[in-house]
């Protein structure tokens, strides 16, 4: 019993430092991509292994462009269409959940999502697509850290260069280069909308651009300039 007991106590012991070790190396993370762009994340190197089951010479479209050279219509769309009190929250906006929780129980299936700009980036920095409860905390986690230690321009410029805007495209500048021929700095307002309302599902969206986004795009157009970043 007491050889039970103290291998219980061990591995208890185990765990816990574990998982400090496991938060040491989150933050450690957060803090040296405050100063240093991220090369890859960890929704990139998901998508590059299905892209190379199909093709092993597959790669991933991505240019890093600091934040003043991405055009300012693109991130008022982004911060109207995915985060509109990004700049007013620390990583949870809970009215956004709110509503969205409501939302989902009037429909009775999920259409909304309520997470923010912040909450969106350490999954895309750390995280599988995975859903599930354990990954939620790790993301809250990673939010409340990315939070902690980056200023909002930081979290919205590393977002924008990051975020999935195709199949195997990723970040502002190849967004921009694919579908209109011109870089991040040149989008205009209709264009920066369009590409704003695909994040939520872009490899979809980027077979089909069905005339109920089209409307959502003018939208978020029309109300875009009412917004505020960094």
């Amino acid at each position: 019993m007491r050889r039970i007991r103290r291998w219980l106590k061990w591995g208890i012991l185990s765990l816990l430092l574990a998982g400090i070790l496991y938060l040491c190396w989150l933050f450690a993370q957060v803090a040296w991509w405050n100063m240093v762009n991220p090369r890859e994340t960890a929704v990139m190197t998901e998508r590059l292994a299905v892209l190379r089951d199909k093709d092993p010479q597959a790669v991933l479209r991505q240019t890093w462009v600091p934040y003043e050279r991405i055009s300012r219509p693109l991130k008022l769309a982004v911060v109207a269409a995915e985060d509109d009190r990004f700049l007013d929250h620390s990583g949870f906006d809970w009215d956004g959940m709110t509503q969205a929780l409501e939302k989902n129980l009037k429909r009775g299936k999920t259409v909304a999502g309520g997470s923010t700009i912040s909450q969106q980036l350490a999954k895309n920095l750390f995280l599988s697509s995975e859903r599930s409860y354990t990954r939620k905390i790790k993301e809250a986690i990673i939010t409340v850290m990315i939070e902690a230690v980056w200023s909002k321009q930081r979290i919205l410029e590393v977002y924008l260069n990051v975020a999935e805007w195709g199949d195997g495209i990723f970040g502002a500048e190849a967004a921009a280069r694919h579908y209109y021929g011109i870089s991040a700095a040149q989008l205009n307002a209709s264009q920066a909308a369009r590409l704003a309302v695909m994040l939520p599902n872009p490899r979809r969206y980027q077979k089909s651009f069905p005339p109920r986004l089209e409307a959502h795009a003018q939208r978020i157009e029309k109300r875009m300039w009412a917004s505020e970043v960094p």
